[in-house]
């Protein structure tokens, strides 16, 4: 598991996430696990074409936020 961190701004609120990239993943766990003041506040799987999806929502956070943050792991080509 690899860890980097991203910064996303929503709602003219600033948030310092933490991605965990499970580069070894198996089919049962999420790809990318996103945390917020170590809190779980989603995961990604990408498709067959290298885009995100939302893998697990547990609701902390607007959804919206979640795309944000898919649309800027994208933007790194990983």
């Amino acid at each position: 598991m690899e860890k980097f961190e991203i910064s996303v701004t929503h709602n003219k609120q600033n948030y310092h996430l933490e991605v965990r990239d499970y580069m070894h993943h198996e089919g049962e766990q999420c790809k990318y696990e996103i945390y917020y003041d170590n809190l779980f506040i989603g995961s990604f799987e990408p498709d067959g074409h290298k885009i995100l999806h939302i893998c697990k929502n547990p609701g902390v956070v607007d959804e919206a936020l979640l795309h944000m943050v898919a649309d800027q792991l994208e933007g790194y080509h990983i």
